[in-house]
């Protein structure tokens, strides 16, 4: 990429940083609407009565269809970012992406064995072609700011988590209450919001992101030779980078316990009947909870508007519309839940807690990375280990005084919930968002797409790793008890943390000098 290319990207700035960031920004948050709103629906829809419009799978077989793909979604960008680096380019693979998961979610709101199958295979492959590139087109329009990539990444996980947050709450809460289909349905039509707001604002990226020709394939080879950088550091970088990998597993493993033993915590050992003036109070911090990040974003759509509405009006009168869309269904969900008496905090509703510190503290850490007391990348991960087990800790200690084999088992409250949440949130932005800011920092700009492949296949073993232990709370818990189950996620987490931040000099040396 030229730099007369680089500069006209950062010509207009939102926020600090370019437009074009935040149509990134909310391209990947429908995307992240989609892809949270349907994994909060299947294995429910999967296990329901056929009374209550499920399938009545058994909960091994709902799992294992859920496992599989769960993992499929972080194995395919391997062969995503490799077709973008060699025929696609990074924009015509990410709205192909968009437009096989619009496909997928259509699909499954059929309910239908055979369009389910279809469309989760169409959603894996939208996965595949979508998520690898995005991060990549971030990577090239920063590849001559290399100070500002941390914040830029920090910034555009604000945005995955905000479309993570309402997918959860309104997929969630209109599957369940009104039509699975209805839900199923409601995620494939954000997709498509996206995706087309990405088409009509692509020319705000300039030259990023094209097909590559073999004159920019030559571009490349000729820009490499002229860094003149020793094979040897190269190696040196690829092997921090696998190391970033490794530890990330780590992290993974332990913080995806989120979709398994913490909601069995949440649903089991929690207390979450509310009565009278107390189920009120619920309602009114459930609904500050909702709009006002939902303001922040939209306070967010507004400045980008005043720098790009004129150039691309299509793409922006899209993306207006798709927020007047969810802001009907979001009041209409608060003057629902108003009018019922008493409440039960759903088991699931603690999974927007994640979302929601996220929206909050993305801000606060990307000024913190670019400012002078910024930390080194090693430092970062050994720190986000260190938050995340912490974060296990209330968990362990929370859970002391539950003696699981009694007949009236104790519920906690939700406080141990609530502050586990918090600090994993914390340790994520030390370490999800800086991760990827890293692999593009340190890998060759010919590998870029297929690297950020390759983290993500460490990632999706995480996952796999996490299920697998999560799936061990009831015989742990049987031998030892409850406290000893998550004061396993406490010390394995800190332990690495600390190994990471020990290995800090001898990263530092394979770094060459990348900040």
């Amino acid at each position: 990429m030229s730099q007369s290319t680089s500069d006209q990207f950062f010509k207009d700035t939102v926020l600090g940083h370019p437009a074009g960031l935040f149509v990134l920004f909310f391209t990947e948050m429908w995307e992240r609407f989609s892809y949270y709103g349907m994994r909060a629906l299947l294995v429910l829809f999967l296990t329901s009565s056929i009374a209550k419009g499920g399938w009545a799978w058994s909960v091994e077989d709902a799992l294992g269809l859920y496992g599989t793909y769960t993992m499929s979604v972080y194995f395919t960008p391997v062969i995503g970012g490799f077709l973008a680096d060699k025929y696609l380019g990074y924009r015509w693979a990410v709205i192909l992406g968009a437009l096989a998961m619009t496909l997928g979610h259509a699909s499954m709101a059929f309910e239908t064995p055979l369009m389910l199958y279809i469309g989760i295979g169409c959603l894996i492959i939208g996965n595949g072609l979508f998520k690898p590139n995005m991060t990549s087109i971030i990577s090239n329009a920063y590849e001559s700011h290399p100070e500002k990539k941390d914040g830029a990444y920090s910034l555009y996980y604000m945005g995955v988590n905000a479309g993570a947050f309402l997918g959860i709450m309104l997929c969630g809460y209109i599957g369940e209450k009104i039509s699975w289909s209805w839900g199923f349905g409601l995620a494939g039509i954000f997709m498509f919001f996206g995706m087309l707001q990405f088409y009509f604002t692509q020319g705000i990226f300039g030259e990023i992101g094209l097909k590559p020709t073999a004159a920019s394939k030559q571009e490349s080879l000729d820009k490499a030779a002229q860094e003149k950088v020793p094979a040897n550091i190269v190696r040196d970088r690829i092997i921090a980078v696998l190391i970033f990998s490794v530890f990330t597993v780590f992290f993974w493993a332990a913080f995806e316990q989120a979709g398994g033993s913490m909601t069995i915590f949440a649903e089991k050992f929690t207390q979450r009947e509310l009565f009278g003036s107390s189920a009120s109070l619920f309602k009114i911090a459930d609904t500050l909870l909702t709009i006002v990040p939902l303001l922040i974003i939209t306070y967010v759509l507004i400045k980008l508007f005043s720098k790009t509405f004129k150039r691309y009006s299509k793409g922006n009168i899209i993306l207006s519309l798709s927020f007047i869309i969810i802001w009907a269904i979001v009041l209409w969900k608060v003057g629902r839940e108003f009018s019922a008496t008493g409440t039960e905090v759903p088991a699931t509703w603690f999974g927007i807690l994640n979302s929601l510190f996220i929206v909050v503290f993305a801000p606060v850490f990307s000024k913190w990375w670019e400012s002078r007391y910024n930390l080194s990348g090693p430092m970062k991960f050994g720190l986000g280990l260190a938050l995340l087990g912490l974060g296990f800790g209330f968990l362990a200690y929370g859970s002391m005084g539950i003696d699981t084999s009694a007949e009236s088992v104790v519920r906690v409250s939700m406080f141990w919930l609530i502050a586990a949440y918090l600090f994993h949130t914390l340790g994520e932005l030390c370490i999800s968002p800086v991760g990827l800011s890293y692999v593009s920092k340190l890998v060759p700009a010919k590998w870029i797409g297929i690297m950020f492949g390759v983290y993500y296949l460490f990632i999706g073993t995480g996952n796999k790793i996490a299920g697998s232990m999560g799936g061990m709370i009831e015989t742990i818990t049987h031998q030892y008890s409850l406290s000893t189950f998550f004061l396993i996620f406490t010390i394995v987490p800190i332990g690495a943390g600390l190994i990471m931040i020990l290995l800090s000099p001898l990263m530092k040396k394979l770094m060459h000098g990348v900040k």
